[in-house]
């Protein structure tokens, strides 16, 4: 199960969630790969505490590769690396990105992160994609190359707008590369239940047959030093509020997509 979280829409939770998520199904004993493709690399310093450029490998090198013919490339595999997590390993981003995007657009290299993950077939039980904030090539490819989608949203006026968008431009993706692609869940996130604008928000979306998911994701300055410190949720506060709102999120969707395969089946 390939899974991206994207919103073209930037501070909605992207890398948290992804991470956080991933960093769940490690822990839970599913071998678990997280590919960081946002050259801001926030997933990247969240799991390791390290930024791409002072890691061996990085999406960077995989990408390069690509771009230029060598006698005997690396495989795919041999670009991830190790976290301090068990059953967690990364594709992780590099600042280097940024700047490679135009060759790779020019050369047409939108299928290499499918192509990567079809070579690395079986190894890995889950995996979770992180996505910049914009519908760009590095946000294409992990749309192209993935089963599902997860749709961060916070809850006012202007992300409601943006989602409609998000929608229009997945189902064109859908259509021209990715039929398979689903939409496994909106996440509302930093929501607020006291509040009576988040809840009509959401009841609108739901009225409109928009699959906002069960769970949702408390604003807490918790996650803020889970970000400082470099750790999940599950291994920095084990018992807090967000992180069973985290572990129920990923209860959530493992069951939605149980459920889509056995109707696959």
């Amino acid at each position: 199960m390939h899974r991206v979280v994207f919103n073209q829409k930037g501070g909605v939770g992207k890398s948290t969630i992804a991470s956080n998520l991933a960093a769940i199904s490690a822990h839970q004993g599913l071998k678990t790969l997280l590919i960081d493709l946002d050259p801001q690399g926030n997933s990247t310093q969240y799991i390791t505490g390290q930024s791409g450029d002072a890691l061996p490998y990085t999406l960077a090198d995989l990408y390069d590769q690509a771009l230029n013919f060598k006698i005997r490339p690396k495989k795919s595999a041999e670009f991830i690396v190790e976290t301090p997590h068990d059953n967690l390993h990364l594709l992780a981003s590099h600042p280097g990105l940024e700047e490679l995007q135009v060759k790779l657009e020019s050369r047409y290299k939108i299928f290499k992160l499918r192509e990567a993950l079809e070579e690395i077939a079986g190894q890995y039980d889950r995996v979770y994609i992180d996505t910049p904030p914009a519908l760009n090539f590095f946000s294409r490819s992990a749309l192209i190359a993935a089963h599902s989608v997860l749709i961060p949203f916070d809850c006012d006026e202007f992300s409601r707008r943006a989602l409609y968008n998000l929608l229009d431009a997945l189902n064109e993706i859908r259509a021209d590369h990715n039929p398979s692609l689903s939409v496994e869940g909106i996440v509302v996130n930093q929501f607020q239940p006291r509040a009576s604008l988040p809840q009509k928000l959401v009841a609108e979306l739901r009225e409109e047959g928009h699959p906002v998911l069960t769970t949702s994701l408390s604003s807490s300055v918790k996650i803020r030093e889970s970000h400082d410190v470099s750790k999940p949720m599950i291994h920095f506060m084990p018992g807090h509020k967000l992180t069973q709102e985290f572990l129920a999120l990923h209860a959530e969707v493992e069951k939605s997509a149980k459920s889509r395969s056995k109707k696959v089946a």
